[in-house]
């Protein structure tokens, strides 16, 4: 087993130290990155939110017009129905 004397000690926990201040510098880019990569999804999520309420508001729209265009259909029908029955009299 290798004699450990202070000079040693220290060149260790030297090294030691300054392995540990690039893993800790190398986490906070890791961590920055995750942050930034997470904050331009959440701004993509809400891009596509925003744009799914408009496609539903642009269905319902769609939908709305369809029923009104059919009920218009069948009253204008229902009236040209009526008058043809009262003047064949």
């Amino acid at each position: 087993m290798p004699v450990l004397n202070e000079a040693s000690i220290e060149v260790n926990l030297a090294v030691y130290t300054e392995r540990l201040d690039r893993y800790i510098e190398g986490q906070t880019q890791l961590n920055e990155t995750i942050c930034h990569s997470l904050d331009k999804f959440n701004n993509e999520l809400d891009e596509i939110k925003h744009w799914r309420t408009r496609m539903y508001g642009a269905k319902s729209a769609v939908f709305i017009m369809g029923i009104i265009f059919a009920h218009s259909a069948l009253v204008l029908g229902s009236l040209i129905g009526i008058m043809n029955w009262f003047s064949t009299d």
